[in-house]
C-alpha cells in the first residue's frame, strides 16, 4: 500500500498495519480488532461517527507508518 487516504478501507489498514488499530480507536474509529465489527473506509466511518478531522487522522496514520508528506 502506498499512503493511507480517506478512501483506504479499515480492513486494509488492520491487515497491513495492525499497529494502527490503537491510534484509529483513539481517534474514535474502531475496527473489528477493537471488538466493534466495523469495516468500510476511514471517511465512511468518520462520517457515521460525526468525526470531521479526517485529514488530520490520515496524516497522523501516515506519519506513524513513515509515509508522511
Amino acid at each position: 500500500m502506498a499512503k493511507i487516504t480517506p478512501e483506504t478501507s479499515i480492513e486494509e489498514i488492520v491487515t497491513e498495519f495492525p499497529e494502527l488499530v490503537r491510534p484509529l480507536s483513539e481517534f474514535g474509529i474502531k475496527c473489528i480488532a477493537c471488538g466493534e465489527p466495523v469495516w468500510g473506509t476511514i471517511a465512511e466511518n468518520a462520517k457515521i461517527k460525526g468525526i470531521e478531522n479526517v485529514a488530520e487522522i490520515v496524516a497522523e496514520l501516515n506519519k506513524r507508518i513513515g509515509k508522511s508528506s
